[in-house]
């Protein structure tokens, strides 16, 4: 997996993420924080989505992590000396192997 696969999963998630919010009116991490204290739906209509909701979230939450330690192990490298170096090679479009 590279850098921009990562950065391409969080952009698709935060987009899935928007509908949700767009569709319910309120933030996911507002929803996300009743969801894991065990509010249910209260019409039977929405449960699939808040299940798809959350789940979408967990996923952003891990990418988001991958994304992190993927920067951090990559400007560790000989090969990317600085932020501004990584960011170079990225708008170049370089693929950047991460670890998994």
């Amino acid at each position: 997996m590279t850098l921009d696969e990562i950065l391409r999963d969080i952009h698709a998630l935060e987009e899935d993420l928007l509908v949700f919010e767009r569709k319910y009116g309120v933030l996911t991490e507002t929803f996300y924080a009743a969801y894991q204290q065990g509010e249910e739906a209260e019409d039977d209509a929405w449960v699939l989505d808040w299940g798809e909701w959350a789940g979408t979230y967990e996923i952003l939450r891990e990418r988001q992590e991958q994304y992190h330690q993927a920067v951090q192990a990559l400007l560790q490298q000989e090969a990317v000396s600085s932020l501004s170096h990584l960011i170079g090679r990225t708008a170049r479009h370089e693929p950047l192997a991460v670890a998994r």
